[in-house]
């Protein structure tokens, strides 16, 4: 089912889940013992991100560096599949601008149709530090807008190969992301919004926030949408602090802000208090959130289901 289909047909707002494959080399049953924690909950849907090459330097025996260049956490397609088919559930794999070419999109996405998936996330990608070369006579996708046209010319039955005749026709449903405390590269909210403004006219049929710990920030993102014209649902995204790191490495890496409040409740805590803490933030962010008609929320897991279990137990869910 199509993620606006369940919007529409759910009776109360649901909780849907994001998780990370494993690192090259990794267990799928760890996946699968993460999920079966996960479908307690009865999620109807969960994404699946994906990972661009990056590149990491190493420390040679005779002191010198070597570069190398390699996906970390390969398998989206294949995870989403194996979830899908193993308990039932809507998977929602990530694709990519960076690191791929248009034509590796279109092939993953055929297959993607082919095996029965209705859903896509399309974003950007994460930089870093590799700038894959683009073979000649290939092209790339800079930008999410563009890779929303790529995917929503495919659901018209229209392929980079334009000789294709009577070309199928895909049907999937896009999602794109949005930023409540605006898109780092973004000048100021105003451009921001005309971006994804331009991605729901480009066919993204709902969009996901990046996390946020105040809930103003989503509510007035929101009255900014509509103000701006934007009608597709928009889902929040939520994660629960777990660890005084995150007070430092969230804000770095997914340029948000922590609130004062929540900082020095952090700080001023024991480390195996911080987990509590985080969860009960989280807790009255949903409650709030909930009580003022939200489709559903969305939690970003990657690896770890115990705080989210903690979560439930509080809301009685």
């Amino acid at each position: 089912m199509r993620v606006t289909e369940h919007i529409e047909k759910a009776k109360d707002p649901f909780i849907s889940f994001e998780i990370i494959p494993p690192l090259r080399g990794g267990n799928i049953n760890e996946i699968f013992e993460l999920v079966e924690e996960l479908v307690k909950h009865h999620p109807p849907f969960i994404d699946v991100t994906s990972h661009s090459a990056e590149v990491q330097y190493d420390e040679t025996p005779d002191g010198g560096i070597k570069k190398k260049v390699k996906r970390k956490r390969p398998g989206t397609i294949g995870l989403s599949v194996a979830i899908k088919n193993k308990y039932n559930i809507d998977t929602i794999p990530h694709i990519l601008c960076r690191g791929f070419t248009k034509e590796e999109t279109e092939d993953a996405l055929i297959e993607l149709n082919y095996l029965g998936i209705e859903n896509v996330l399309a974003v950007q990608g994460d930089d870093k530090g590799y700038k894959k070369p683009t073979p000649a006579g290939k092209t790339t996708n800079e930008y999410a807008v563009e890779l929303v046209e790529q995917i929503s010319s495919m659901n018209r039955g229209q392929y980079l190969e334009s000789d294709l005749l009577d070309a199928a026709a895909t049907d999937f449903c896009i999602g794109v992301a949005g930023y409540p405390e605006k898109h780092y590269e973004s000048p100021n909210m105003k451009a921001d919004l005309e971006v994804l403004k331009a991605k729901t006219k480009a066919g993204a049929h709902y969009a996901v926030t990046q996390m946020f710990y105040k809930n103003n920030y989503y509510f007035d993102f929101l009255g900014k949408c509509r103000n701006a014209g934007i009608k597709i649902p928009i889902i929040p995204g939520l994660k629960i602090l777990t660890s005084k790191k995150h007070l430092t490495s969230l804000p770095r890496d997914f340029f948000i802000d922590i609130p004062e409040e929540l900082y020095n409740e952090v700080m001023e805590a024991k480390d195996k208090h911080v987990t509590e803490i985080g969860v009960e933030w989280a807790c009255r962010q949903v409650e709030e959130l909930l009580n003022n008609k939200v489709p559903s929320v969305h939690f970003y897991i990657l690896q770890n289901a115990k705080p989210v279990k903690m979560l439930f137990d509080k809301l009685k869910l």
